[in-house]
């Protein structure tokens, strides 16, 4: 797991080790956000692996909808 200087965004309390895309899909809309699945994609640093991403429509500051993702990860994951 990543530390705050490596770039986690939540508390340790509410992260999990490498939610996959499904489950992120799934978070997000048990939260009713507006949201659209790119599963093509790769992180630069990791170009062989095909991990995807999800465009969340900002409707709340984007740390908010970061915490309530986390948190909604955290109830799927237990």
């Amino acid at each position: 797991m990543k530390t705050r200087s490596e770039g986690r965004k939540v508390p340790k309390k509410l992260s999990r080790p490498s939610p996959n895309l499904g489950v992120l899909e799934k978070a997000v809309a048990n939260l009713g956000f507006s949201y659209k699945v790119i599963t093509d994609v790769t992180y630069p640093r990791f170009s062989w692996k095909k991990s995807g991403l999800i465009l969340v429509k900002k409707t709340k500051p984007k740390n908010r909808i970061i915490s309530e993702v986390a948190q909604e990860i955290s109830r799927l994951m237990v």
